[in-house]
C-alpha cells in the first residue's frame, strides 16, 4: 500500500491502525524452518531472530535482500545561533557534497554492504527557526520535509537504512528526547561533534529554555517534530512510515536518527514495530531513548559519527544472517541425525 496522504500532522498516530503489521504465519515459517537447520536450536541467536523480523516483515518464509536503499537526509538549524556546535553550518553542505562524491564513512560501508546510498539536501540555505524564540517549523514545513522523505523511499526496496547530517542536530535530537521522554535535560545530552564542557552547558540551558517556551505541545508528539525537530528529523519520519506502508524493515542509525523516529513511538508505540536500531550510539541519551522505545540495537562499536554509518554496518548482520537462514541444510537434506 501506498503511505496515507497527510494534510495534518495530527493524522500521525491515526496511521497505526492503518499501515501493515508483522505477517505472524510468515515469521513462523521461518522460526520452523530455523529449527529443521544443521544446528543446535537457537544457537546463531539473534541471527535467527533477525530472520525471523525480516521474515515477518517481507511476508515470506525465506526473505532475501535483492536491494538495500540508504537514504541520508541533512538539514540546517537556526538553534545553533545559541552557540551549541563548534562547527559552523556551512559544514552540513560540505559534508553532503562529500557523501556525494564517495567520500565519507558511510560511502564506503554502504558499498561494502551493497546499498544503494542517496542523500537528500533539504532546504540547507535556510535553517529551521531558533525553537528557543519559536516552533522550528511551520506544520506547513514540517509536511514537506515529512513528504520529500517519505517520496525519497523505494517501494521495490527490500530493506531501507537511514542516517542524517545536519550541524546542530545533536542538540536538536536531545530536545525531541527530552520533550518525548521526560527526565533531566542534561542526561540526553552529549558532546555531539565535539563539544567542550561550557558546549555541552549552552546546548542544556538553550534545550531547557525550548521545552519551556512550547510547553503546551509536551503531550503531544506531532507537535513537538515541528516545534523543536528539524527538516531532517521530519524526513526521517517520513522515510519510516512509507516503508512501513510497503512493508520495508527498516535500520535506524544512532542518537540522532533514534530521536527523530521516536517521535513516531511517542505517537503510537506501534509506529516503530518494523524498525530496527543499528547499534548503540556513544553518545550517552542513546542508551536511555533505546531503554525508552524498548529496541535492543544490533551492534555495539563506540560509534557516534551518524550519516547512517551504524545502520550501514548492522546490514552485513542482516546479510550474514539471511545467508545462513537460507543456505544452511536442513537436517533431512544434510544427512545428519537430528536429536
Amino acid at each position: 500500500m501506498s503511505l496515507p496522504r497527510l494534510s495534518s500532522l495530527s493524522q500521525i498516530p491515526l496511521l497505526a491502525d492503518k499501515l501493515p503489521v508483522a505477517d505472524d504465519h510468515a515469521a513462523e515459517a521461518a522460526r520452523a524452518r530455523q529449527n529443521s537447520l544443521t544446528k543446535p536450536p537457537g544457537s546463531l541467536g539473534r541471527l535467527e531472530q533477525l530472520a525471523e523480523f525480516m521474515a515477518a516483515w517481507r511476508g515470506t518464509a525465506r526473505p532475501e535482500i535483492w536491494k538495500a536503499q540508504a537514504l541520508v537526509f541533512a538539514g540546517n538549524h537556526g538553534i545553533c545561533a545559541q552557540g551549541v556546535n563548534p562547527y559552523p553550518q556551512e559544514v552540513t553542505a560540505q559534508m553532503v557534497a562529500n557523501f556525494r562524491s564517495g567520500g565519507a564513512a558511510v560511502n564506503q560501508i554502504c558499498a561494502l554492504n551493497g546499498a544503494e546510498l542517496s542523500v537528500i539536501a533539504l532546504e540547507l540555505e535556510r535553517p529551521t527557526a531558533d525553537f528557543t524564540e519559536g516552533p522550528a517549523m511551520t506544520e506547513t514545513d514540517c509536511l514537506d520535509a515529512f513528504w520529500q522523505g517519505a517520496s525519497a523511499v523505494d517501494d521495490g526496496a527490500d530493506i531501507l537504512i537511514l542516517g542524517e547530517m545536519g550541524i546542530g542536530n545533536s542538540t536538536v535530537a536531545a530536545a525531541l528526547a527530552a520533550a518525548c521522554f521526560g527526565g533531566p535535560v542534561a542526561e540526553w545530552v552529549g558532546p555531539g561533534t565535539g563539544s567542550d564542557k561550557a558546549g555541552i552547558a549552552r546546548k542544556v540551558d538553550a534545550i531547557e529554555r525550548g521545552l519551556k517556551r512550547h510547553a503546551e505541545v509536551i503531550d503531544n508528539a506531532p507537535a513537538i517534530l515541528a516545534a523543536l525537530g528539524g527538516r531532517e528529523q521530519a524526513a526521517i519520519c517520513g522515510a519510516v512510515l512509507a516503508a512501513r506502508a510497503a512493508r520495508i524493515p527498516v535500520i535506524l542509525d544512532g542518537f540522532i536518527c533514534t530521536a527523530a523516529a521516536a517521535v513516531l513511538y511517542a505517537a503510537d508505540k506501534r509506529l516503530l514495530d518494523h524498525c530496527l536500531v543499528g547499534h548503540t550510539s556513544a553518545e550517552p541519551g542513546h542508551r536511555k531513548l533505546l531503554a525508552a522505545i524498548h529496541k535492543r540495537p544490533v551492534l555495539e562499536f563506540d560509534m557516534r559519527l551518524g550519516e547512517g554509518s551504524g545502520a550501514a554496518l548492522a546490514l552485513g548482520i542482516v546479510r550474514a544472517a539471511l545467508a545462513c537462514h537460507n543456505g544452511m541444510a536442513t537436517f533431512g537434506e544434510a544427512g545428519v541425525s537430528e536429536a
